[in-house]
């Protein structure tokens, strides 16, 4: 058992320098985004976002989609039902716009997820009218440079898609909201500047033509995961997806521990069928983690009462998790310069990205486990079973 615990640190050290390594090179890759001009290609674009409920900040979140500082865009709204809460919100917003709403009722989803069907209505009816399709989620506090930013790179026709990510605040001062936005942000540096990029929540762009170029709307027959899917169509059509970390989307987030453990093993199930290769590399890099961790405390306590010489084995143990925190320390530096706005709050809030970097592992090691076994989701209030990237049987409403 020794002998593994030793094989488990040398292995945890490596992998922690280079993650140390990779840290400061996306450090430095968001400052120089930072200071680069994003361009001025601003074409018509319409602004999708799928909207149910009512969320923390829901009627903000919208206003400010009617607040970008871009020459030409309109918005439209997707809903399952004009019963949903949020319609009123829907409707305020755009009595009062001065940019031009749609609210669209895309109905009941049928073997697909409804965000899914949503963004399918929408994209209907935004039909032949834009260059560029931009989706939006309705729980971002997005800037009003925001739109120019996601739609300017795409000035190069070569390139497939333009995406960023949510980066969660907690509301108020709980654990688990704490937690999940702990859990979330090892997700940025995933991105960066290499041909491994996938589309994600927090928003992406991409244009028009290259979305029915590579059969996007169709990559979402059956599927629940309207990024992941839109991801293996870029890819089939080796079209790159540039990540743009300056476009990063501030969210906040309340929940509590069901809610956790609800969106945590969401995205791990997700990841299984659409990205198999990523959960299972996934799930050994957090094994190899916790095992490091475990064994070193178990040898320590063992020899501590045996009345051994342990201090080694405890500081050894504590490696990991250092190393952990150190690249949290990296990513929260990043952050603070990606949004300035929100700087006082990473500061006082920094333990969520640092401290709580060393636990994550053990969490995400569990969603892991759980993905093992159900294929089964929940997801705004709609129980999925996830049959493969493009089936989906709807269990309940």
């Amino acid at each position: 058992m020794l002998t593994l615990f030793y094989f488990l640190v040398l292995e945890q050290v490596l992998q922690g320098l280079h993650n140390l390594w990779d840290g400061l090179r996306w450090l430095h890759m968001a400052q120089r985004r930072i200071g680069s001009h994003s361009g001025f290609y601003a074409p018509r674009a319409a602004v999708i976002c799928p909207v149910k409920g009512i969320e923390p900040g829901l009627e903000q979140n919208l206003a400010l989609l009617a607040g970008f500082d871009y020459p030409d865009y309109e918005i439209f709204f997707a809903m399952a039902s004009g019963e949903d809460p949020a319609r009123k919100i829907l409707d305020r917003l755009a009595a009062s716009s001065k940019r031009r709403v749609h609210i669209i009722i895309a109905g009941r989803p049928d073997g697909c997820g409804e965000k899914v069907n949503n963004l399918r209505a929408a994209v209907q009816q935004a039909a032949e009218g834009f260059d560029v399709y931009v989706f939006a989620g309705s729980d971002g506090r997005l800037g009003r440079h925001w739109l120019a930013r996601m739609v300017a790179p795409l000035a190069d026709a070569n390139l497939g898609a333009v995406t960023t990510i949510r980066w969660f605040f907690q509301q108020r001062g709980g654990l688990w909201s704490a937690l999940a936005s702990a859990w979330n942000a090892p997700v940025a540096t995933y991105l960066g500047e290499h041909h491994h990029n996938f589309c994600w929540d927090g928003g992406t762009a991409i244009r028009r033509e290259r979305f029915e170029q590579i059969g996007a709307y169709e990559s979402w027959n059956g599927s629940v995961s309207d990024d992941l899917s839109l991801t293996h169509a870029l890819r089939r059509a080796s079209a790159p997806i540039l990540f743009a970390p300056e476009c990063l989307v501030p969210t906040i987030l309340d929940c509590d521990a069901g809610g956790l453990l609800e969106f945590t093993n969401r995205q791990i199930i997700m990841a299984r069928v659409y990205e198999p290769r990523l959960w299972a590399l996934g799930g050994l890099a957090h094994l190899l983690y916790c095992g490091a961790i475990l064994i070193g405390l178990g040898l320590y306590f063992t020899d501590l009462i045996a009345g051994a010489p342990a201090i080694h084995l405890l500081l050894l143990a504590l490696l990991p998790p250092l190393f952990s925190m150190a690249r949290g320390v990296l990513r929260l530096t990043a952050v603070m310069e990606l949004l300035p706005d929100w700087k006082s709050k990473l500061l006082a809030d920094g333990w969520i990205w640092t401290l709580l970097a060393a636990v994550v592992p053990f969490l995400s090691l569990w969603n892991t486990v759980v993905a093992l076994f159900t294929r089964q989701i929940r997801w705004r209030g709609i129980r999925y079973q996830l049959l493969s990237p493009g089936q989906t049987r709807i269990l309940t409403r």
